[in-house]
């Protein structure tokens, strides 16, 4: 069993990753193996919606970032958790390019893979970004991951996550929390809801 960890921080070992460490330690005491992938601070392309990856189940833009997430999730994964720090009252813009892409891509992979995100904020905005990361998983079918609060961590200088004693506990919570759900879903002899064909309605015809 093997939980995806993304970090869409730019600061590499910043408070995003150590609030997402924190998550994969708990998961890693449940026995589930885990990868943390940072974005980094290059230039993400965002989705153009050309419907390459349609046709070829892969991105048109297939920069490293994206080969690394797109191997992870082909390999094998049985949750995802998605962290970001919060600009103005949302996640990191780079990491929303990437999860477009990456969802269009890789949706019919990742359904009904149990998700949850991840927010760091200084003072406000967290619930609104951590609102926006969890549209990604309530679209494609994933069981979203609750905790004891809502999914955010305070602070501001690398580190002072840590001082947030409520907020370190509610990530320990996030991780035991996935790893149970994933535990009974893999002792579900994987029988999944039965799927409707796709109905499309729009509001121009």
């Amino acid at each position: 069993m093997r939980v995806l960890l993304i970090n869409g921080s730019p600061k590499e070992h910043g408070n995003t990753f150590m609030a997402l460490s924190e998550v994969a330690t708990t998961l890693n005491q449940e026995g589930i193996e885990t990868e943390i992938v940072s974005i980094g601070k290059q230039a993400v392309q965002g989705c153009i919606a050309c419907g390459w990856c349609g046709r070829t189940g892969k991105c048109t833009f297939n920069d490293v970032l994206y080969q690394k997430i797109w191997r992870a999730v082909k390999d094998g994964i049985d949750g995802l958790v998605v962290g970001s720090p919060v600009y103005y009252g949302g996640p990191n813009g780079s990491l929303c390019a990437l999860l477009d892409r990456m969802f269009y891509s890789l949706g019919a992979q990742l359904q009904y893979k149990p998700a949850a995100s991840v927010v760091v904020c200084r003072r406000g905005g967290a619930s609104a970004a951590f609102d926006r990361l969890n549209k990604y998983f309530t679209i494609m079918n994933m069981p979203v991951v609750s905790s004891q609060y809502w999914n955010m961590v305070y602070g501001q200088t690398p580190g002072q996550v840590k001082q947030d004693e409520e907020g370190m506990q509610t990530m320990r919570t996030l991780g035991r929390n996935m790893a149970w759900m994933i535990k009974r879903l893999n002792t579900s002899k994987g029988e999944l809801p039965e799927k409707e064909p796709p109905i499309w309605t729009n509001f121009i015809r």
